[in-house]
């Protein structure tokens, strides 16, 4: 029987929107949305998400068996049910890459380390604190006062030849770092490069505490496409004797909350109807 389900992940800088269709062990991804939030209002942009995604696919609300939401998605009104962000993260992060063995889900405002098994369960999982400078916000607020564009970040930091770390875990002595370092003639790219190395240190040691040792990690969330900090993740891994894991990200990385929220919709779906059946039977 086919299950055709909706998940909005509902960040802090992003409103991810997925549609999925589901018959028997088939599963289509049709539709695909994201919205950075900027000055708009979470909820009404998860509403316009939703309604533009069925037009893109032609669909209308009563062909929807059920809308998941993620994230900071518990609010949204028509929704069916919501899941909690890292369940969604870890079954999004084997549906992009079967492989996975962890997940390293950087936002805009915390990043955090999730072990997790070939099902998609978490076994551990490590955040870092609210105001460590390992954010998305973070790297963006560096970016705007270097003069530096998002999409330049990771090209810049990966010609960085004399990377100079950020040594503080708060973001705003790191931004008075940043400062200092700039006053001292520092080259954007070493800033940048060293900025990385900083957050990358802070994960692998989650990454750690999680007890993984070998396999596959999966970049999620807004800095997944980052590739100054994924090759900035790869180095610090050697560095903390983790050789047995390899970091990689994925084109559709930042969609993985919502994917895993539209799975889970239709196992929780599918479920009910099961039970439903039974009862009626």
């Amino acid at each position: 029987m086919t299950t055709t389900t909706i998940g909005i992940d509902i960040g802090s800088g992003a409103v991810k929107t997925v549609l999925f269709r589901q018959d028997g062990d088939r599963t289509e991804w049709l539709a695909k949305r994201v919205e950075r939030i900027r000055q708009r209002e979470p909820m009404a942009l998860a509403r316009a998400s939703y309604d533009e995604i069925l037009a893109e696919a032609k669909l209308t609300p009563g062909d929807i068996d059920y809308t998941a939401t993620t994230g900071e998605g518990e609010n949204v009104k028509f929704a069916t049910g919501h899941f909690y962000s890292m369940t969604t993260h870890a079954r999004g992060a084997i549906y992009l890459r079967p492989d996975a063995k962890a997940v390293v889900d950087v936002g805009a405002l915390n990043g955090r380390a999730i072990y997790i098994d070939e099902r998609g369960k978490v076994l551990a999982s490590k955040m870092t604190s609210q105001c460590a400078s390992g954010s998305g916000q973070f790297l963006e607020n560096i970016a705007r006062y270097l003069g530096v564009a998002i999409e330049e970040i990771g090209p810049l930091s990966k010609t960085s030849k004399a990377p100079e770390k950020s040594s503080s875990i708060c973001a705003v002595l790191a931004e008075t770092d940043v400062i200092n370092m700039v006053s001292r003639g520092i080259a954007t790219q070493d800033i940048l490069k060293g900025i990385h190395l900083s957050m990358a240190g802070r994960l692998a040691k989650l990454l750690k505490v999680t007890g993984i040792t070998k396999g596959t990690v999966l970049l999620t969330g807004g800095l997944a496409l980052d590739a100054g900090l994924l090759a900035a993740l790869q180095e610090e891994l050697v560095n903390e004797k983790i050789t047995g894991i390899e970091a990689v990200s994925h084109p559709d990385s930042i969609y993985a909350g919502a994917i895993g929220a539209a799975l889970w919709g239709a196992f929780r779906h599918n479920r009910l109807r099961e039970l439903q059946e039974r009862a009626a039977a």
